[in-house]
C-alpha cells in the first residue's frame, strides 16, 4: 500500500507538487498522468525517498519513507524513467549486486535472476558489459532488477521505454500479474493506450495538483464522455 498525505514540495518559487493526498490499495494497478512539468517526476522521487519534500508524508506498507527509510526501501522496487547501472559490471554482477543490498540468500537470488532473465530474455546478454547493452536490453535489465527482491510495491517511472512490441508485452504482463498477487504498484507514463489497458485506477496531476482520480468507467461519467479514449478526457482537462 503507498498512502501519501498533504505532500508538498516546492523549488524555489515554484510549487511543484500541491498538496497530493492518495492512497494506493495492496494489488492495486494505478496509473499517473500528466503533462510536462505537471510534478509526476517529483511525485514519484519523494515516494521513492530520494528527496524529501517540504510538508506531507509517504508511506509504503505503513512505514513512512523519511522516518524509516531502510524498512520502507525493503519493501520497494524501482525503477526511473533513465536507469543507472554499473557500466562495468555484467547484467549477472549486477543483480548479484542487487542481491547483497537486500540482503538475498544467494541460492534464492539465482533462483529469481534465473527466472527473471528468462521472463526477459536476457540470458543472451548475461555476459555483456551493460555499456554495451542496447537501450531496451538495459530498460529490461532495470525491470528485473527491481522485481529481484519480489517487492511489495513497485514503483516505475514510463515503464515501456525503448522496448519493442514484443518485450513490451512482456512487461506488460509482467506488471498486471504482479498486481494480481498482491504487489501495489504505480506506474507513470505519457502512454494513455498503456495505462487504459492496464490501470485499475488513473490520477492525472497538473500543475502539482490531482486533478482528476478514479477507473476509466468513472472519469468517463465525471466529465460526461460517455465510451471516450482516455486520451480525449485527458486532453480536455488539461488543454
Amino acid at each position: 500500500m503507498i498512502e501519501i498525505e498533504n505532500l508538498t514540495m516546492n523549488y524555489g518559487d515554484l510549487r511543484a507538487l500541491d498538496g497530493l493526498n492518495l492512497t494506493i490499495r495492496p494489488g492495486e494497478l494505478f496509473a499517473f498522468l500528466g503533462p510536462n512539468g505537471a510534478g509526476k517526476t517529483t511525485a514519484m522521487k519523494l515516494l521513492t525517498g530520494l528527496m524529501k519534500p517540504d510538508a506531507g508524508r509517504v508511506r509504503l506498507c505503513g512505514h513512512d519513507i523519511q522516518q524509516e527509510p531502510l524498512l520502507a526501501k525493503t519493501l520497494l522496487g524501482y525503477v526511473p524513467d533513465v536507469a543507472v547501472f554499473y557500466e562495468k559490471l555484467t547484467p549477472v554482477e549486477f543483480m548479484d549486486f542487487i542481491a547483497e543490498l537486500f540482503e538475498m540468500d544467494r541460492a534464492r537470488a539465482a533462483s529469481e535472476t534465473d527466472a527473471l532473465f528468462t521472463k526477459f530474455a536476457l540470458h543472451e546478454h548475461a555476459r555483456q558489459r551493460i555499456e554495451n547493452l542496447s537501450h531496451g536490453t538495459r530498460q529490461r535489465l532495470a525491470i528485473a532488477s527491481a522485481l529481484l527482491h519480489d517487492p511489495k510495491v513497485f514503483i516505475i517511472d514510463e515503464p515501456m521505454v525503448g522496448l519493442d512490441p514484443i518485450h513490451a508485452r512482456t512487461v506488460k504482463r509482467e506488471i498486471k500479474e504482479r498486481s494480481q498477487s498482491g504487489t501495489t504498484v504505480l506506474m507513470s507514463t505519457h502512454l494513455l493506450n498503456i495505462a487504459e489497458e492496464l490501470a485499475d485506477r488513473i490520477g492525472i496531476i497538473h500543475h502539482g495538483k490531482l486533478i482528476a482520480l478514479g477507473t476509466l468507467e468513472e472519469l468517463r461519467r465525471q466529465h460526461e464522455q460517455r465510451g471516450a479514449r482516455l486520451e480525449d478526457i485527458f486532453l480536455s482537462m488539461v488543454e
